[in-house]
């Protein structure tokens, strides 16, 4: 998924100023963007009071939006570099093409993870013939400096481990939970997944002490330490926890996102994560030009041409130059 933002700021984010190394609750507000022709998503991350979670650097929900009698999503092609790429769905289906020759449906529960390295590009759309619902996540994960040069790939999972017990079922998604690990390729210590609750449970689910976590409600109202969280809510909790309470009155479903706080310092703009203004720069130039990422064949469009680059230089936080 693209930041089709015209104007996209750019953001400062990586380090450990920011962690809080204790158990909180941060309820963090989401900003609407319009994607394509008929999707708007509500962006959680970054945000004005956090920029990441572990490695997690950007996240979007979307739907469920009721897309019978309309395109659905439909993003075109455009190019990312420096991150991975997580799409989540519960309702729908996304039609993935990339650079790499890639041509694959991504339905509910299944994991679709684009590791961009050094440069891919893609489309994402909903296929002609689609289903009535459409409601999922997109989420981006920032690349540490010793794997961001790593050849472009693509993955595709239909399988992946869950986790039971006391009302709870957690799909692992990426990374690993109480022993479960996702099949998909984690570059970092860290943790995605998709937990259901059945009304009425309660269960205490098994964290990391030394990771970050936050909690994005897809559907109901789960109550996650003790706080009820709307559909579309992101609350952050910080470190410093051992398991986690969590209860819902009605059936409900939340993604749980974690890891290892992100110690290097980077500079995020449009779809691109990197650590100086001049490696920004000079991905711009390289897809304006046509160069370095690649072609995506099949869409029925034109690609996603870049912004303007902001008139002062981009510097990742912590770095004076």
């Amino acid at each position: 998924m693209s930041n089709l933002d015209l104007k996209p700021a750019p953001t400062p984010c990586g380090g450990r100023e920011d962690v809080t190394a204790r158990p909180v609750h941060e309820l963090l507000r989401a900003k609407s963007v319009p994607l394509g022709e008929s999707t708007v998503v509500r962006r959680l991350l970054p945000s004005m009071g956090r920029r990441m979670i572990g490695a997690w650097c950007f996240v979007d929900h979307y739907g469920p939006d009721d897309i019978a009698d309309r395109p659905g999503m439909q993003v075109a092609p455009h190019p990312h570099m420096g991150l991975q790429t997580v799409s989540w769905l519960h309702d729908g289906e996304v039609l993935h093409r990339d650079s790499l020759g890639s041509l694959q449906t991504v339905r509910p529960r299944e994991l679709g993870l684009m590791t961009s390295g050094r440069a891919i590009a893609h489309s994402e759309e909903s296929p002609r013939e689609h289903a009535r619902l459409l409601h999922g996540a997109q989420l981006w994960v920032a690349l540490p400096d010793a794997h961001r040069q790593t050849a472009p790939t693509w993955e595709h999972h239909t399988e992946l481990p869950r986790v039971h017990g006391g009302g709870l079922d957690a799909t692992v998604i990426l990374g690993e939970l109480d022993g479960a690990r996702s099949p998909g390729t984690a570059f970092t210590p860290i943790v995605g997944a998709d937990v259901t609750l059945a009304a009425g449970a309660s269960a205490r689910l098994p964290v990391e002490p030394d990771f970050e976590y936050a909690a994005l409600t897809m559907s109901g109202e789960a109550e996650v330490d003790g706080v009820r969280l709307a559909p579309g809510s992101l609350l952050y909790l910080g470190c410093g926890r051992r398991e986690l309470p969590l209860r819902a009155d009605t059936d409900s479903a939340f993604m749980l996102l974690g890891g290892e706080p992100f110690e290097e310092h980077l500079v995020m703009w449009w779809n691109f994560v990197g650590r100086s203004h001049e490696e920004i720069a000079q991905a711009r130039t390289d897809w304006t030009t046509g160069t370095r990422f690649g072609t995506v064949h099949g869409y029925a469009g034109a690609r996603l041409p870049a912004p303007e680059l902001p008139p002062v230089a981009l510097k990742p936080r912590g770095r004076v130059r």
